[in-house]
């Protein structure tokens, strides 16, 4: 199974591919390096017996034809020449000197050279030697051919043509097999990966992709995979989460309603009042969907064509002074500290709305004639703003979750809300570029918000207000 989806895959037929011209490659630089190394060694071999033939031409230039037989006869006897021709004959092609006895046949031109066989040269040799000489005509009629072995040559160009081939077979073999064991490794590592995918599609999230330990780029991109698969099992579980909320905070209202309205129906002198409660209930499930689809909007940067420069601080007066009345009806006291202006560049409208659910959450969470602070200060990279309260607080490793959509602390269940307060807060903050977080008032609970003085033209990019700690850092 392996081994067909190997041969087929498109990683083979591009190794193929790439084995195809690189064997071109070397088939042409091999054969360059056959040609002109067997070029190079006969050009030396002729140019050995070339000066050879001048050697006897200036003899009997100098000596006449006495002479150039006396240097033929001292040649052929010395053993440092073993392996050159010489033959002389005259105008008539008769043997007058040399070791050769007859003129080859068919060179009977002026000059030129000549590849032949002699069959009195090392006849007793199973193959006769192939000979290379070059002849001239003298002054005097006589014909003068000087020459030597070059079956040496041949075999010595035979042994590189011979490794070239080789060569070319073994590279072909090696490219071949190495492209096998690099396409099989690659189409298992896929066939790995598609593996998971499928059981992941039939039964769900719970699997993850392999991972070898190798290090390398397959590994990376199942860490990837696996870190994506982490991210959509938590989005889901989040999705469910909300699911489980939505019908949990709509489960009661709607049963109210349905309980009014036939009670309605049956009792009619009472049918206005119940109605009136009818409508409250729809007006609140109507607000958390109206909420749930402006913090989609929020989330989106569908809002930053009403960016401008406001002022922090009037918002958080005008909250409070929003807010007072609904603080005193608890017996506590609202108040703001801090500087008297502070700009920034944002939504009004939103800004105004992320510090109001900041200063509902602190009163009605807060313990009854409890004190919230609204605090507005400069700090060296950006505007802070922290709303303050001294009640129960939220437990550390539940900060984590409350700004969540529809969650809601186990003792809030029965407070009024629907758990969308803290979520709108985080999407207004990350639209804004800020960062937020949340630490302990001891007692109680304090919400930080940092806002870089000039936003980033990117959505999304944080501005730091506040160092390291160890508090809770939740949107933005």
């Amino acid at each position: 199974m392996l081994l067909s989806k190997t041969l087929r895959s498109s990683t083979f037929k591009l190794a193929l591919l790439a084995i195809a011209i690189f064997g071109a490659s070397v088939v042409a630089l091999f054969g360059y390096v056959y040609w002109s190394t067997a070029s190079y060694v006969r050009a030396q071999s002729d140019h050995a017996i070339w000066a050879e033939q001048a050697i006897l031409q200036r003899a009997h230039d100098r000596a006449g034809r006495d002479g150039l037989i006396a240097t033929i006869e001292q040649r052929v006897a010395d053993e440092r020449f073993e392996g050159n021709v010489y033959l002389l004959v005259d105008p008539s092609f008769a043997r007058v000197a040399g070791n050769l006895m007859n003129w080859p046949s068919a060179r009977e031109g002026p000059e030129g050279w000549t590849n032949f066989s002699a069959r009195e040269w090392k006849a007793e040799a199973a193959k006769r030697p192939l000979l290379r000489a070059v002849f001239a005509t003298l002054p005097d009629g006589y014909h003068l051919l000087v020459g030597k072995e070059i079956d040496d040559l041949d075999e010595f160009a035979g042994k590189i043509r011979a490794a070239v081939i080789w060569t070319i077979v073994l590279l072909f073999v090696l490219a071949g097999v190495a492209s096998f064991s690099v396409t099989r490794r690659t189409v298992g590592r896929i066939e790995a990966i598609n593996t998971t995918s499928r059981a992941i599609i039939q039964s769900g999230l719970g699997k993850r992709m392999p991972v070898r330990g190798t290090r390398d780029e397959w590994d990376q991109l199942a860490e990837n995979l696996n870190l994506m698969l982490d991210r959509v099992e938590k989005l889901m579980g989040e999705v469910k989460q909300v699911t489980d909320n939505v019908a949990h905070d709509l489960r009661t209202p709607l049963a109210r309603m349905r309980g009014r309205l036939e009670k309605a129906y049956h009792e009619s002198e009472y049918g206005q009042a119940l109605i009136r409660e009818t409508l409250a209930d729809l007006d609140k499930v109507l607000g958390m969907f109206s909420s749930l689809l402006r913090i989609s909007q929020i989330e989106s940067s569908g809002r930053r064509a009403g960016f401008g420069t406001v002022d922090l601080a009037e918002i958080a007066r005008e909250v409070v002074e929003l807010f007072d009345a609904a603080a005193e009806e608890k017996g506590g006291h609202l108040r703001t500290v801090g500087d008297e202006r502070l700009l920034v560049t944002g939504d009004r409208d939103l800004l105004f709305d992320l510090v109001a659910n900041l200063v509902d959450n602190a009163i009605r969470h807060g313990r009854e004639g409890g004190q919230v602070t609204v605090e507005i200060m400069r700090s060296n990279r950006g505007a802070l703003i922290s709303v303050a309260d001294n009640g129960p607080g939220i437990p550390l490793d539940e900060r984590q979750h409350v700004f969540k959509r529809f969650y809601r602390l186990e003792r809030s269940r029965h407070t009024p809300g629907n758990g969308l307060g803290l979520s709108l807060v985080a999407a207004v903050a990350h639209l804004h570029g800020a960062r937020a977080e949340m630490v302990d008032n001891k007692p109680g609970l304090r919400v930080r918000l940092c806002f870089p003085r000039i936003i980033p033209a990117k959505a999304g990019m944080r501005g730091e207000c506040f160092p390291p700690s160890d508090a809770k850092r939740l949107a933005g």
